[in-house]
């Protein structure tokens, strides 16, 4: 039976789980890039919508991906382990400072800087919610146990996408406080705690496939 203090501290897991995945302090330097130019308002509704678009899909996701896993007949510690080396891979890019976390090609910012509404591509997907931030919220909603645990990882999404838009809103400020060397600071610093989250997942979906075996 776990106490309130639990909870809070899986809340705590999981908004840490997903917020270091979307990385959105990392996006801001491409926000700022791709949104030079524009005024004031239309950076705004920019960052609203992306931020939108992009907790909808972690939500559809969340919500229908056990769904998925059924259809494919994948268990979640299976999950838990794929999702695992996926984000460790991930989290060593950060570590890195390999830029933009490979999440998109030069060619793609490239055309991304011609398009009218970068909202959608390459912003909301696969920026902020990529295959990393898709697989997190799958294994995160598997592994929950109760309806409360499930609840708390779906308050992790609002709170953390609440504050990606607010972070991006800020972006500005944010590129010219920090600079590039503070922004990649922060970046390795939270791939750090991605690769400790991700052999975390390793290690719970291996154990649980093991036990699976021996029963």
């Amino acid at each position: 039976m776990m106490t309130p203090n639990d909870y809070v501290l899986y809340f705590i897991f999981a908004f840490t789980s997903i917020f270091v995945i979307v990385n959105p302090i990392g996006t801001t330097m491409i926000f700022v890039s791709l949104t030079s130019g524009m005024s004031a308002g239309d950076k705004q509704k920019i960052s609203g919508r992306s931020t939108s678009i992009a907790f909808i899909i972690a939500i559809l996701f969340a919500i229908a991906g056990n769904l998925v896993l059924r259809l494919f007949s994948i268990t979640v510690a299976s999950l838990q382990v794929a999702g695992g080396i996926l984000l460790f891979t991930v989290a060593i890019d950060m570590l890195r400072g390999d830029k933009y976390q490979k999440k998109v090609t030069e060619a793609e910012l490239s055309d991304a800087a011609y398009r009218e509404d970068i909202s959608i591509f390459p912003l909301a997907t696969p920026l902020l919610t990529g295959p990393g931030a898709m697989t997190t919220v799958i294994v995160l909603m598997g592994a929950a146990a109760t309806i409360i645990e499930k609840s708390l990882v779906l308050l992790a999404i609002v709170v953390t996408f609440i504050v990606t838009y607010y972070i991006l809103k800020s972006s500005e400020l944010i590129d010219n406080t920090l600079s590039v060397t503070g922004i990649m600071v922060l970046t390795r610093i939270m791939g750090l705690i991605l690769g400790a989250i991700s052999v975390n997942f390793v290690a719970a979906g291996a154990w649980s496939l093991y036990l699976s075996y021996v029963d």
